[in-house]
C-alpha cells in the first residue's frame, strides 16, 4: 500500500463520520480533526477565518446551524499524500437542515489539506464553496454569529 492509499484508508472513515455529525448539529468530531498548530487555513463556503482562535467559533457556529442531516456523501476526485502533507479534493453532496429550514440538498466542492502530527492526520487548510449558485444560495443561510 503507498502513501495514498494509507492515507485514504486512514482519513474516509473519520472524515465522513465526522462530517456526518457536523450537519446533525455536533461540531465535536471536526474541532477533533483540526491542527492546534499554525499556519491553519478555512475558507468556507459561508465564513472565513485565520488560526486556531478563529476557526474554533465558526465550527462551534456551524454545529448549531446545521441539523436533519438526511444524507451526506464524500465523493473523492483527487487525494495525494507524501510523508507527512496530504490533500483531498472532493464534491460534497448534502441534505441537511440550515437554522431549522427543511433539510435542502447542496454540493460543495471542497479542498482539505492534512499535516501528520504525531502519527495522526489533523487538518490545516480548507476551502469549500458551491459548486453551482443554487448550492452558494444554500450555504448562504449560514452566517458567523
Amino acid at each position: 500500500m503507498d502513501h495514498t492509499e494509507e492515507f485514504l484508508t486512514a482519513i474516509k472513515p473519520r472524515l465522513d463520520e465526522v462530517e456526518l455529525a457536523l450537519h446533525n448539529g455536533d461540531a465535536t468530531g471536526r474541532i477533533a480533526m483540526w491542527s492546534r498548530t499554525a499556519p491553519l487555513t478555512l475558507f468556507g463556503a459561508a465564513m472565513n477565518a485565520v488560526g486556531w482562535d478563529q476557526i474554533h467559533p465558526v465550527f462551534e457556529t456551524l454545529g448549531e446551524q446545521f441539523s436533519n442531516c438526511t444524507s451526506y456523501h464524500n465523493e473523492i476526485l483527487a487525494a495525494e499524500a507524501f510523508d507527512d502533507l496530504a490533500y483531498l479534493v472532493a464534491l460534497e453532496h448534502t441534505t441537511a437542515s440550515i437554522n431549522g429550514a427543511e433539510p435542502t440538498p447542496y454540493v460543495l466542492r471542497a479542498t482539505t489539506v492534512f499535516r501528520r502530527e504525531d502519527g495522526e492526520w489533523k487538518v490545516v487548510h480548507r476551502h469549500g464553496d458551491g459548486i453551482a449558485a443554487e448550492d452558494a444560495a444554500v450555504v448562504s443561510a449560514l452566517t458567523a454569529s
